[in-house]
Order: C-alpha cells, then structure tokens, then sequence
C-alpha cells in the first residue's frame, strides 16, 4: 500500500515537474517577446509559472475527481472493477470488456467534449493568472494585458501537448501492467 502511495506520488511530481519546466520556458520567451527585457522576461517568467504551476496542481486535481465520480457512476465499470476483483472474468475477457469502452487511462477524459472543456478551463485560469502576476510585476496594465493574452494561448497550447503526452505515458504504463498481471 505505501509502495503504490509513493509511485502514485512520484509520477504526480514527474508530472508536474515536467509541467513546471515547459512553462518556464515559454513564459520567459514571450515575456521577452514583448517586453524586450531580459530582466522583466526573467522576473515574468520565473514567478508567473510558480504560481501557474500551483494552479495547474489544484486544476488537474479537480479535473481527475471529476472524471473519477463519471468513470465510478457508470454500471459497467462497476461492474467490470468487481469482477475483476473476485478474479470471475478471465484476463481475456477484462481486456475485451476495458476495449469495449475503448479503454481509458485512469480519471482522464475520454470525449473530445471532456478535452475541449478540461482545455477552456484550464486557458481562463491560465489567463486570470497571468494578467494578476504581470501587473504585479510591471505595474503596466498594457504590457500586463499583453503578456496575460499571448501568454497563456501559447501555454494552452502547449499544454495540450503535455496532457496528451502524459496521458500516452499512462495509458502505455497501463497496458504493460495489464500484460505482466
């Protein structure tokens, strides 16, 4: 239990790490884009992604809670996790059943609606941020204005990418459980 406790932990912090990073490095670019100050650019992109990087934490919490009460409230899955619990359904047909549902990683929408939606929120969160930090930075509502359009569209953008990405990763961690089981 503590094992799983701690693997579980370890891949969040990998995930957010790697998160961390992407954001570093965008927010640096595009502060210095349109500022054409490498100090402010730093300061921007230093402290913006702390503070995204916390709300990106609390976002992706909230979005795998929500997928978890969907996945947990449908009859099947119920129904497929219990069996699978009491070893009443061979590998095979666990696997036929999880492909039946075109199979899902854990609390990761599966709907293009669910991605478009989990990608919105995160962009009107992102954007809220970035404004806030920027102005504190540069008492300058344009460039604040500025840096919190461009900013977060860009990061939206790569952000979609890093959950795609993440979300191969678990799905092909999944699938090699499922074979060693």
């Amino acid at each position: 239990m503590v094992g799983v406790i701690l693997n579980t932990a370890r891949k969040l912090a990998l995930k957010i790490a790697s998160y961390g990073v992407m954001h570093l490095v965008v927010a640096i670019l595009v502060a210095f884009a349109i500022t054409r100050d490498w100090r402010l650019a730093l300061a921007v992109g230093v402290v913006e992604p702390i503070f995204q990087t916390i709300a990106y934490s609390i976002h992706d919490r909230v979005w795998h809670r929500v997928e978890r009460r969907r996945l947990a409230s449908g009859i099947e899955e119920a129904t497929e996790a219990f069996t699978a619990r009491l070893d009443v359904m061979s590998p095979a047909e666990q696997q036929r059943s999880h492909d039946a549902h075109r199979g899902h990683s854990h609390a990761l929408p599966r709907s293009l609606k669910q991605v478009a939606l989990k990608t919105v929120t995160y962009g009107v969160m992102h954007f809220t941020v970035a404004v806030l930090v920027a102005l504190a930075l540069t008492r300058d509502w344009r460039i604040a204005l500025a840096i919190g359009t461009v900013e977060p569209l860009v990061q939206t953008v790569f952000f979609t990418l890093h959950d795609r990405i993440w979300t191969r990763i678990e799905a092909r961690r999944a699938r090699e459980q499922a074979a060693a089981a």
